[in-house]
């Protein structure tokens, strides 16, 4: 954020930042997986009154991060307080000081609230942590005492440095165990000049290229924080050095900072036809679902006239109180009681889709010399209130954005997160209850077991050519997809299949837009072992050996620790080992005549239930 995270020196000498098959009856799918035991209850993802769609995210910075003086006005607070509006949180806690040296900046600012503490609050509320990096790389000259330009872009030139950072961030993430990184960095905008930009977006493109690979291959995710791009063919650039039309693919978050429009001159925050804009061009180089419109959670207060002689003492208002000076920051929360104070009434201005009001402050003091001064200073605000918040959520619902990155959470006016909760309500996804069944639990290898999903809407409509992805589990596998296809008129999904060891099964159908994701619970299918005989007499002398044989399915992986137990009917009985063929031999000899009937067990394992051979019948005479 160009004013509202300049660096400023507070007196605590904190470093503070403000600012398609529908049936498929003949095939038949193979399942040679281990299992685990699951209850076959369909629970829908979410309940049937549809909650708001998860449209908002937001930095949660290192400074106010708790509340202070017994109000309710951190960041975290927050964060807390609308977990059903947000799915992941940006920890605005770290700078980037070298290739080898990220900065924590919350643990010193928070002495008594521990990092690890304020990071399982966040992840017990369900959220993705995708903590900032800011850029810090840029530091004064010793010799010439001015600020040093293009020390990050020198930086990624070098490959054996860019290589490093890469690294770092990577290892940062995974230690930490973040969802993925946010990078802020400023300084190529603000810092280091038009003129290098050509330079350093080169460099940036293939350093994000590396970066976007190393995280992707741990599953991270890598967003990108920016300020305004614009389509050239309209004359405006924006801060092209940024390339979102080279990034689009490799980020998975674009966080645009559609606000500081206005900043030496009294004017709005971010206008909503130039926030409107960059949103349309965003969208054309970049997929709408990864694009986020900056919130400003603050206002800004000039001043425009003064009447009379400033005081300088005991306050100097002299460098201050100016129509020159610097604007002031407002909260948006305090801008209402700010109007009150001085009997301003804010108004909306549905031009720009902000609020502004004009106010008369007094300043009262002495001179440098003792004499007794007054000057009245005419000042105007202009922040964004519940109305134009809404209105910027208006933008998610029309172009089907990700969503929306509020700077800072903590700042808002309650009524300005309710506007959007109503936005996101009215944009929710439909509920998707889906159930899975089968027409049998437990069957011997071999046997087939029908499974059918069903998808309807929380009205019981159903929901047909839906597509939906089947997946198995076992014991020592993880979830598998082995079968997509969609779903027909009446919401249904079927699978003849054949098991061949106890499986889970579940059916999913992903989430979009429109709806949720569908999942069903896992459906528990288990399957004994087949044993059959190959070879048995049919009369022999009693007294005399003979030989039973057969065969195990499937062949046992480990075979000398499958036992079978061979039972003649009598109290006697012996344990058979298989053989790595799943064949097995036995000898038998009856001293008793009469009709013995043979069978044998298998106990039960993590694999399969406890199984059964048919008889095996021998007349003993």
């Amino acid at each position: 954020m160009r004013g509202s995270r300049k660096r400023i020196n507070e007196a605590s000498s904190m470093r503070f930042w403000l600012g398609k098959v529908s049936s498929f009856t003949s095939f038949v799918l193979v399942i040679a997986l281990t299992s685990g035991v699951g209850l076959s209850i369909a629970v829908p993802l979410a309940q049937a009154d549809n909650p708001p769609r998860k449209i908002l995210t937001g930095w949660i910075p290192y400074y106010r991060t708790y509340p202070s003086a017994g109000k309710q006005n951190g960041g975290l607070d927050s964060a807390l307080a609308n977990a059903d509006l947000i799915k992941e949180v940006m920890p605005f806690w770290y700078a980037l000081d070298s290739a080898t040296k990220i900065s924590d900046l919350y643990t010193p600012a928070n002495p008594s609230n521990a990092i690890g503490d304020t990071l399982n609050k966040l992840r017990l509320a369900g959220y993705q942590i995708i903590p900032t990096i800011t850029d810090s790389t840029a530091s004064n000259d010793p010799k010439t005492g001015k600020t040093q330009t293009m020390v990050l872009s020198n930086l990624m030139a070098d490959s054996t440095k860019r290589d490093a950072l890469v690294k770092t961030i990577t290892d940062f993430v995974t230690t930490n165990n973040y969802d993925g990184i946010d990078l802020d960095f400023e300084n190529f905008a603000y810092v280091d000049g038009t003129s290098s930009w050509a330079t350093t977006q080169v460099r940036f493109i293939a350093f994000m290229k590396l970066l976007a690979t190393s995280l992707h291959a741990q599953g991270k995710i890598l967003s990108l924080t920016t300020p305004p791009l614009f389509d050239p063919a309209t004359g405006k650039k924006g801060y092209w050095v940024y390339s979102w039309a080279d990034l689009g693919t490799v980020i998975d978050r674009l966080r645009i900072m559609t606000y500081d429009y206005s900043t030496s001159t009294p004017g709005p925050i971010g206008p909503i036809t130039w926030v409107e804009q960059t949103v349309q061009y965003a969208i054309s180089v970049v997929p709408a679902s990864k694009v986020y419109v900056g919130l400003p959670g603050y206002g800004r207060d000039w001043v425009t006239a003064v009447q009379g002689v400033c005081p300088s003492l005991p306050i100097n208002y002299l460098g201050t109180v100016k129509t020159s000076a610097a604007a002031g920051t407002v909260v948006m929360r305090d801008a209402p009681s700010l109007a009150s104070t001085y009997a301003a009434t804010p108004q909306y201005q549905a031009k720009y889709g902000e609020t502004t009001f004009t106010y008369q402050k007094v300043y009262n003091g002495t001179t440098s010399d003792g004499q007794l001064t007054q000057c009245t200073a005419t000042r105007v605000v202009w922040y964004q209130d519940a109305q134009g918040f809404a209105l910027r959520a208006n933008l998610v619902a029309k172009y089907r954005l990700g969503g929306l990155s509020q700077w800072t959470l903590g700042m808002e006016d309650p009524s300005a997160t309710e506007a959007i909760r109503t936005v996101a309500k009215s944009i929710a996804p439909d509920v998707v209850l889906a159930n899975l069944n089968s027409d049998s639990r437990a069957t011997v290898y071999g046997g087939l077991t029908n499974i059918t999903g069903t998808f309807t809407l929380p009205d019981k409509r159903p929901l047909s050519g839906l597509p939906v992805r089947l997946e198995v589990k076992t014991s020592s596998t993880d979830w598998t997809s082995i079968f997509s296809g969609v779903t027909d008129a009446s919401g249904l999904l079927s699978a003849p299949i054949v098991i061949a060891e106890n499986t889970q099964a579940r059916m999913i159908s992903d989430g979009t837009w429109d709806r949720v994701e569908g999942r069903t619970s896992a459906l528990t299918l288990q399957t004994a072992r087949k044993i059959t005989w190959l070879a048995a007499p049919t009369s022999v002398k009693r007294g005399v050996s003979f030989q039973l044989s057969g065969k195990v399915l499937p062949v046992p992986t480990n075979a000398q620790n499958l036992k079978l137990t061979l039972d003649d009917g009598s109290k006697n009985s012996q344990t058979v080992s298989v053989d790595a063929s799943g064949n097995f031999v036995i000898s038998v000899k009856e001293g008793l005549a009469g009709i013995y009937r043979f069978a044998l067990s298998a106990p039960a394992d993590t694999q399969f239930l406890a199984s059964t051979s048919g008889f095996a019948t021998v007349v003993v005479r």
